[in-house]
């Protein structure tokens, strides 16, 4: 279903739309990778730890629904299929580099210099 009808069918307010739209464990990695020029399935499951190739395609295929993603599908074999981010997306991206530098602000420094866990996407 598409992010307009959801909002008119369930008369929920846009930001509740919004965060339901990225919410999904793998769809902002998956963003950001587009981002730096990843485009095909294959590469998403290498550079996104832990990632299960069936979650990963069902996050990938709502996030198409959903508008932030175009999937395009070669007549080749072995099949290929790649993946851009929309003008939405693109959009998306932007406010993705804006949340970074909060969630920067809500870790102490210490722990963003120590910590391997923390993933700072502007580096």
């Amino acid at each position: 279903m598409e992010i307009k009808g959801r909002a008119e069918e369930n008369k929920i307010c846009p930001l509740e739309v919004a965060v339901n739209t990225i919410s999904g464990k793998w769809k902002i990695p998956i963003v950001w990778q587009i981002n730096e020029g990843k485009k095909r399935p294959s590469e998403f499951l290498r550079g996104i730890a832990k990632v299960d190739r069936r979650v990963l395609n069902q996050q990938l295929s709502e996030m198409v629904e959903d508008g932030i993603l175009v999937k395009e599908s070669f007549n080749e074999l072995p099949p290929r299929v790649e993946y851009t981010l929309t003008e939405l997306g693109e959009k998306l991206v932007q406010i993705l580099w804006q949340l970074n530098d909060w969630g920067k602000l809500l870790i102490p420094e210490e722990d963003l210099l120590e910590s391997p866990q923390t993933q700072d996407y502007s580096q």
